[in-house]
């Protein structure tokens, strides 16, 4: 379909996907999909609760136990892995377009994120095939014992609507890609390309019940399927007080968690630090994807030599930024998702404003005043105390602030609860690597933006979660490992009783 006729396409009201099927919900409820930028109805969905949880995990189980997924030979099933990556690749222009349409990120952003879906698969296949190996040991000529990886079961997959296609597939992927069958409950927020996941999926003919949708709200399907005991793994991406919640939820069916949660990022950049890009990788770090993003460097600490220059230039460029429809290729930020999301980040600033922060930022043109815009923001004269430089806004929002030197860099930067990311710039490699080493967070870059490596684990620590995903670091969850002892000679045995 060309760009032209997607922007006159219709979309259709949302199903459930279940065993093979597009279904309503059993309670016939449904909900309303807004566009953020223009906050019109784009469509409804349906609404899926306890009871279709109960269908979707039923159907996921009797795949899992009886059907032919688990046991498949490897090369079958990684033909489906293949073939879905191909779906996606055919789709590749209306994904990113229901993206946009859906989320408010630009279509320029979307359309990268989807590329990397399609790859998602790839990966997980080609991984599976070369590295998802045993090992053995003989213990001299008495046994030789060796290890198996085998599917766990039904994983639980809670994903966020912030990039929801490629984070979908993140999970997805591996998790198919290993033997397991699936239960997807989607953000609500963003319905749009997680309903075009289970098309395509549906169309590589894979077998009914090994993946299933259900749409819906967290405190109903969410905690239904984190309750459900047929379900052997959740694995969630979103902010930390609902991954708490899902980990004591989850705990008397005694599931495996993988959690993906909340991140207030340092970036620190020293006054040796090469002045352009570190610029260009602070602007790209915050303002990209709306600034919706778990990733961002949202607090930035400037060595004080070079404060009052990249102050000055970051309010240029700041101004310079282009905002509107998310639709347009040349929009670099677009709306907030949901006008809820939208009233909590204006709140921030307020809360800026009363705790001393100068807020700096541009205004909103009166043609995307109808659009949930958050124009990108400075909060300035920031201390790493305020609420403003300690809570996650997950907006376009950055808290600047400054250091003396590395010992007080690595201080305020690891004084948060999170430990997500991080980010140094500086031109003195060892100073890059001695802090890096320091910074509390599960990720760090040095002199480079969020540049993603599917083979290198992802994830935090602290109140940024628990688990890695990416590589074969996920293989440890969504696989049991088994060891088996075999005999080969006559080793003493006990004789009790005898």
């Amino acid at each position: 379909m060309s760009k032209e006729a997607l922007k006159h396409e219709k979309q259709e009201d949302i199903q459930l996907y279940i065993n093979g099927e597009f279904v309503d919900s059993v309670s016939g409820k449904t909900f309303e999909n807004f566009n953020p930028f223009t906050n019109e109805q784009v469509n409804v969905v349906a609404e899926g609760d306890k009871a279709d949880i109960e269908k979707a995990v039923a159907a996921a189980r009797e795949a899992f136990d009886n059907g032919p997924w688990r046991t498949m030979k490897l090369k079958e099933r990684m033909k489906y892995i293949y073939k879905i990556a191909d779906l996606i690749d055919e789709e590749v222009e209306r994904i990113a377009y229901l993206e946009s349409l859906d989320t408010g990120l630009p279509i320029s952003q979307t359309t990268n994120m989807v590329a990397r879906a399609s790859e998602n698969f790839r990966f997980y296949a080609r991984m599976v095939e070369a590295r998802l190996v045993g090992e053995a040991y003989q213990v001299d000529d008495e046994f030789i014992n060796y290890t198996l990886n085998t599917p766990v079961g039904v994983a639980g997959l809670i994903t966020p609507w912030n990039a929801p296609f490629m984070l979908e597939t993140w999970k997805v992927a591996p998790a198919l890609a290993t033997g397991n069958t699936v239960v997807l409950k989607p953000a609500e927020f963003s319905p749009l390309s997680a309903n075009l996941l289970a098309e395509v999926i549906d169309r590589s003919g894979i077998p009914a019940g090994v993946f299933n949708v259900v749409h819906g709200f967290g405190e109903t399907a969410g905690d239904a399927l984190v309750k459900h005991p047929d379900v052997q793994l959740i694995s969630f991406t979103g902010e930390t007080t609902t991954g708490s919640t899902i980990i004591k939820n989850s705990a008397d069916t005694l599931k495996a968690v993988s959690m993906e949660l909340g991140g207030k990022s340092p970036i620190i950049v020293f006054d040796d630090a090469d002045f352009d890009r570190a610029l260009d990788a602070c602007i790209w770090g915050i303002f990209s994807f709306n600034g919706e993003r778990c990733t961002a460097n949202s607090r930035l600490f400037l060595q004080e030599g070079i404060k009052d220059r990249f102050i000055e230039a970051l309010k240029e460029r700041v101004l310079n930024i282009n905002l509107g429809n998310p639709l347009d290729y040349n929009t670099q930020v677009g709306p907030l998702i949901h006008k809820e999301h939208y009233d909590k980040v204006v709140s921030y600033l307020q809360i800026a404003k009363e705790e001393g922060c100068e807020v700096f930022t541009s205004e909103i043109s009166e043609e995307n005043k109808k659009g949930n815009f958050v124009a990108p923001t400075l909060l300035l004269n920031a201390t790493n105390d305020m609420r403003v430089a300690q809570e996650e806004i997950f907006g376009p929002v950055m808290a600047v602030m400054t250091f003396k030197d590395e010992e007080e860099a690595v201080r305020l930067a690891n004084d948060i609860a999170y430990g997500l990311a991080g980010y140094v710039w500086t031109n003195d490699g060892k100073r890059g690597h001695r802090v890096a080493h320091a910074l509390e967070a599960g990720m760090i870059w040095v002199n480079a933006q969020n540049v993603r490596d599917l083979r290198t684990p992802f994830g935090g620590s602290k109140d940024s979660g628990i688990g890695r995903e990416g590589g074969h670091y996920g293989f440890g969850f969504y696989t049991e490992q088994k060891i088996v002892h075999v005999a080969i000679g006559n080793h003493r045995i006990p004789q009790f009783g005898k």
